[in-house]
């Protein structure tokens, strides 16, 4: 069962760390116009630096990594790509400069999921595609031995749930069961837990959850990127994950632990927004003093 349809059926007390998490984001949204109308020049140089970590990040938590002297002419140039890895990462800086580009007329719907997991995987033959066979979210073990994390929404079932998960977060926004970050956090755990693709599911989460957060007006993660953050709390990402999706398919779920996570990151990144802006802004005032004296 859907943490999203949780949610529709009953909506919840919030827990009291949600609520401090929900009021300090609202808080930096409130500064957020202030922020982004500050020397235009600088902060087009923090939105690259964001693009760079994002995609670099967000590949590396699945393992996929780049020579870092090819960094700059995958992220930037449009050189032939020397390998799967580099073609990831570029296909992901595409993905991302959709979202970036394109959140305020970019829906939320399947062809939108379809498309961001279609340029983040590159060329790759079933690249926007759902998987057409079960897949389970398998753990290795440096020693040799493996195990199911979880089962995720059989193939068959797949279509109908990412319809339903769509259906579910448009009537959210819609009849306002809970603050809007809480649907985008709950978005994405329902999104992992159906696992749609045959790969690359959490390159595409993150992207999606980048998305939801535009569309709740929230624009942070242009400016700082919410991927490398997430890979700064890398251990704790997985560990909230499998908390939450434990009995996920019978409804009895706890789906604060990713909730919560997810907001974290979205504070964290605020607040560094806002120490760059402090020193820009000082900067700026020293120049200005400078020059009248």
């Amino acid at each position: 069962m859907m943490t999203l349809r949780q949610l529709a059926a009953e909506p919840p007390t919030l827990p009291t760390r949600t609520v401090w998490y929900l009021t300090d984001l609202a808080e930096s949204r409130g500064k957020q116009e202030l922020f982004t109308h500050q020397s235009p020049q600088k902060l087009k140089v923090i939105r690259e630096h964001a693009l760079i970590e994002s995609a670099i990040s967000s590949n590396r938590i699945e393992g996929v990594e780049v020579d870092k002297s090819r960094i700059g002419t995958l992220i930037f140039g449009e050189a032939p790509v020397h390998d799967r890895d580099e073609e990831e990462v570029r296909g992901y800086r595409d993905a991302l400069k959709l979202v970036h580009e394109q959140a305020a007329k970019l829906a939320i719907c399947e062809s939108t999921i379809k498309t961001l997991h279609k340029l983040s995987r590159g060329q790759i033959w079933d690249a926007g595609v759902y998987k057409e066979k079960d897949v389970d979210i398998i753990e290795k073990f440096a020693d040799g031995r493996s195990r199911i994390r979880f089962r995720t929404v059989s193939a068959k079932e797949t279509p109908e749930a990412m319809a339903e998960m769509i259906e579910l977060w448009q009537r959210g926004l819609r009849e306002k069961w809970v603050d809007p970050l809480i649907l985008a956090a709950a978005l994405n755990l329902d999104f992992l837990c159906i696992h749609p693709f045959r790969d690359g599911n959490g390159r595409v989460s993150r992207l999606l959850f980048m998305l939801a957060v535009y569309h709740c007006g929230l624009e942070v993660g242009r400016y700082i990127s919410l991927e490398r953050l997430i890979e700064e709390n890398k251990e704790r990402y997985y560990k909230v994950l499998e908390q939450s999706s434990q009995h996920w398919h019978e409804g009895k779920h706890d789906p604060w632990p990713t909730i919560n996570f997810l907001l974290y990151i979205l504070k964290q990144a605020c607040q560094e927004f806002e120490r760059i802006n402090f020193k820009v802004s000082n900067k700026l005032d020293n120049s200005v003093e400078l020059e009248n004296e």
